[in-house]
């Protein structure tokens, strides 16, 4: 199933989808240079966070870290709950120190710089890996206030879409979505976030199933979040009159839900932003995130001029835009869930999967990479000048959870 049962592996580039690949696949990995040309070399503190996580959910192995690299030794690496890489992907700094439950609840604190709900492909591809229910609240902590936790930013994608999107993707490889449940309890914008989520995950017994996934269907209704922290509510109506102006032309199922919060639910940052998601008839969901925050005291001095927001009405056109784009470009999911879907792909059994993108991201084509170096499997890559889409197809490596007791 893996080419070498060692990488030795240079930069940051990739870092935590790196790291989950070697997990799953109990490679040794070892990364070098890790921002050696920088100023201030070595990792980061959401990428230390990162690596304490997974030492407290992971048996069997070692980290060992110097200045500017570290060392991976999984040695037949046993994940205690998988799926709780859903906790794995909350890459702020881990200040909890208590041991991680086997089930049960578990609250972990991260900072403002990270968000909650990043990037689902380092930590999805877990979700039919789980040995144990979990549930977690990643919360701040107010007693520090750098150590808050931003659940909308412009960075990675926002909570709203991680629940919206991220995790129905699951559906097409045959994972049942009965029991996850994400609550958000308080948003968090930057600088200084103050966001708090519920996120439970119950035991999931079946595998991934191969994917015939080519057809995109046509939209039929639209769905969004528009939200503020404090700020005023009517906002949000700015927001959502915009974006109806652009999506009404298309089509007339358009229904974009507003939540305002304030005082300790609206986190310690003023802003604002909208979640747009498009539903296909066959079931696709396109999603995409705008969100405007004020930027902290750190980053202005006293010379500069307060800088100028965009606009709510500026802001919805935007998003409306972005998700037309993204439903012209074609393919079965967004281009930020692009690497999410290769490496579901990838995991699958020994069985032909064959799905259809867009154009392919810059980041989708490292991912194919990461693939090919961790799983030794080489998607077929097929363009469609006729629609500018791609369909590629591989043979699943039949990665198999080691967690989870043989019956």
């Amino acid at each position: 199933m893996v080419r070498e049962n060692s990488r030795r592996l240079s930069g940051s580039r990739q870092f935590r989808q790196r790291l989950v690949l070697a997990t799953l696949t109990s490679t040794t990995v070892t990364i070098d240079d890790i921002r050696s040309g920088d100023a201030a070399p070595g990792l980061r503190p959401h990428e230390v966070s990162l690596l304490r996580l997974l030492d407290k959910i992971s048996d069997h192995h070692t980290i060992d870290l110097n200045e500017t690299g570290m060392d991976l030794f999984p040695r037949a690496l046993l994940m205690l709950a998988v799926l709780p890489a859903l906790c794995l992907w909350l890459c702020g700094a881990c200040r909890n120190e208590a041991e991680v439950p086997a089930g049960g609840d578990y609250r972990r604190e991260g900072p403002r710089a990270r968000l909650w709900g990043a990037p689902g492909d380092r930590l999805l591809p877990r979700a039919p890996h789980t040995a144990w229910p979990l549930r977690q609240s990643a919360h701040s902590d107010s007693a520090q206030r750098r150590w808050l936790r931003i659940t909308n930013d412009t960075k990675d994608p926002s909570v709203d879409t991680f629940r919206m999107t991220t995790l129905h993707m699951l559906k097409h490889f045959g994972v049942p979505l009965e029991g996850l449940e994400l609550k958000i309890d308080s948003r968090g914008s930057p600088p200084l976030g103050g966001g708090e989520v519920f996120l439970r995950v119950p035991i999931i017994n079946s595998t991934l199933t191969a994917a015939n996934w080519t057809d995109e269907g046509m939209v039929k209704r639209i769905r969004g979040v528009s939200f503020t922290t404090r700020v005023s509510p009517q906002i949000e109506n700015r927001i959502i009159y915009a974006a109806r102006g652009i999506f009404n032309r298309f089509i007339p199922d358009v229904h974009i839900f507003t939540d305002h919060r304030s005082g300790s639910a609206g986190g310690r940052s003023p802003g604002y932003g909208v979640s747009l998601v498009a539903e296909t008839t066959t079931g696709c969901l396109l999603s995409v995130d705008v969100t405007v925050s004020y930027p902290s005291v750190d980053e202005m001095n006293e010379e500069s001029e307060k800088p100028e927001l965009m606009s709510p009405e500026d802001l919805g056109v935007q998003a409306a835009s972005m998700l037309l784009e993204e439903v012209a470009q074609g393919g079965v999911v967004d281009s930020t869930h692009q690497g999410l879907l290769f490496i579901l792909c990838a995991l699958c059994p020994p069985d032909v999967s064959k799905v259809r993108v867009g154009q392919l991201t810059p980041y989708g084509i490292e991912t194919l990479r990461n693939i090919r170096d961790f799983l030794d499997i080489k998607f077929v890559i097929k363009p469609d000048p006729n629609s500018n889409t791609v369909t590629l197809i591989c043979v699943g490596a039949g990665v198999k959870n080691l967690a989870r007791k043989s019956s």
